[in-house]
């Protein structure tokens, strides 16, 4: 069964106060004079010129954080699988426009989020489908495999964009409702583990590294909960970052290897969530909080 968004937005105009929107409306409506044209006249919430002032960062940060909140517990998402991976990973069918030989390999890791997306999400469906909707970045590549998987598979899926200098127009497959716009990378990282039941990575590039990176950190230290954490492709992953020698350092300490593990296709990395310790457990803890 399609999942059926849980609740229709608020309507504030049952408030005893008069509404915003009225008055944007009424304001638009007044005789055009020196006074009503001049910049300071417009009100503050609908004064674009005013939002985008440097001190009013913090309310732009607030903003961000607040509307994918409100819109994602209107819709009824309760919780999330989160596919981080690069944006340049081409699909099988098109991996001979790949720059590299081993862009065009990895191609196969295109398909594994596409199938792994698409098992994920008939669990979910099959379960009510407000638990482990899958979220990614919303641009190509992984991105685009992951929220394609989840509409094959009948269901809904995030995608949390970010306005680059050249990228990234959102991919097609993600729910038009829940695909969100951001300026700010780490309201944009925010809304990525907030309702995270695992995180699931696919070979990438700066990008991909520093999401790892930074949700590993929050595990690592205590400011996340614990939940699967999914490395796809070791060959990849072993190549370009020696595990071993941070811990032979002391950097990190030798247990904190085991707050990953590796997987290769779809099916190990359901299995692998599947027997994770406190699988199946509500979250809790919201980083930062």
């Amino acid at each position: 069964m399609p999942f059926q968004k849980a609740t229709q937005m608020k309507d504030d105009r049952s408030s005893p106060f008069r509404d915003a929107h009225t008055d944007i409306e009424t304001a638009h409506g007044v005789p055009q004079t020196e006074q009503t044209r001049s910049a300071a006249y417009r009100l503050a919430f609908a004064d674009n010129e005013f939002l985008v002032r440097d001190e009013l960062r913090p309310v732009r940060l607030q903003l961000e954080l607040l509307k994918p909140q409100m819109l994602l517990d209107e819709y009824g998402v309760e919780s999330t699988v989160v596919l981080f991976g690069g944006a340049r990973i081409p699909s099988p069918v098109k991996k001979d426009t790949a720059t590299t030989k081993t862009l065009a390999d990895l191609s196969k890791y295109y398909e594994e989020a596409r199938r792994f997306a698409y098992l994920v999400t008939q669990a979910s469906l099959e379960s009510g489908g407000h638990r482990n909707i899958i979220t990614t970045g919303g641009g190509p590549g992984v991105m685009e495999a992951g929220n394609r998987g989840a509409k094959e598979a009948g269901g809904i899926s995030i995608g949390l964009n970010i306005v680059l200098p050249h990228e990234q127009a959102p991919n097609e497959f993600v729910t038009p409702d829940l695909c969100f716009n951001f300026h700010y990378f780490a309201i944009r990282k925010m809304h990525f583990l907030m309702r995270a039941n695992a995180v699931c990575i696919f070979p990438g590039g700066f990008g991909t590294l520093d999401e790892m990176f930074e949700s590993l950190t929050l595990i690592q230290t205590g400011r996340m909960k614990r939940v699967p954490f999914l490395l796809f492709g070791r060959d990849f992953w072993e190549k370009i970052i020696n595990w071993e020698a941070l811990a032979d350092a002391g950097t990190i300490s030798p247990e904190d290897l085991t707050l990953f593990r590796f997987v290769e296709t779809a099916e190990e990395a359901m299995a692998a969530m599947a027997d994770w310790e406190g699988a199946g457990e509500k979250r809790g803890a919201i980083p930062g909080r």
